[in-house]
């Protein structure tokens, strides 16, 4: 390791990572092995904290995603909501996310939809619960009254609802959704990483 890159780390690891934790007080991450918190401050902070986008939430989240209600949002260890491009959150409903939960880009989580006899009005809060170890690809749709079981991969291109089970794939084919159930648990241990 060069001099560089030691000063780089002492200073990522103390006055960056400071930042970090006074900037964004939900942020939970390992702090190795995940993103630098330089690089935190650099790809969130001037778009989301000066500019204005998403700018109350205690999370990182991209200037070009939407968090609506982020107040409902009750989130685990290792998730934040949003971080990638092109999300949209509608948690006013209840939204419920565990530990080391990733959502691809382009995803839209909705907990609440409109009355469908009066659209000006919001229908029944459904709320949506999603479990640990739980990978949400790309271009997705979680529907209102979702309940997503622990260590689930959900294939890009999905539209969820109803309850997904424990320990399963969800993939689209042939324009409908198949469950396929993993043979194996999830191998990370996530609770033995220091967090930010």
């Amino acid at each position: 390791m060069t001099l560089k890159d030691t000063i780089i780390e002492i200073l990522d690891q103390s006055l960056f990572r400071w930042l970090v934790k006074f900037i964004y007080p939900k942020y939970q991450r390992p702090r190795k092995g995940y993103m630098r918190h330089y690089k935190v401050l650099w790809q969130y902070f001037f778009m989301q904290k000066i500019m204005g986008f998403n700018r109350p939430v205690p999370w990182p989240v991209d200037f070009r995603s939407k968090i609506k209600g982020w107040q409902f949002i009750e989130k685990g260890i290792m998730c934040d909501p949003g971080d990638n491009p092109g999300l949209y959150i509608n948690a006013y409903g209840g939204l419920k996310m565990g530990d080391n939960v990733s959502i691809g880009a382009n995803t839209i989580i909705v907990t609440t939809n409109h009355n469908k006899y009066d659209h000006r009005k919001q229908s029944l809060k459904k709320g949506i619960t999603i479990g640990n170890n739980v990978w949400i690809g790309a271009n997705c749709v979680i529907l209102a009254g979702t309940i997503i079981g622990n260590e689930v991969t959900i294939g890009a291109g999905c539209v969820i609802s109803g309850k997904i089970p424990s320990k399963s794939t969800v993939v689209r084919g042939n324009n409908h959704i198949q469950i396929i159930p993993k043979e194996k648990d999830y191998e990370w241990d996530i609770y033995q990483e220091t967090l930010t």
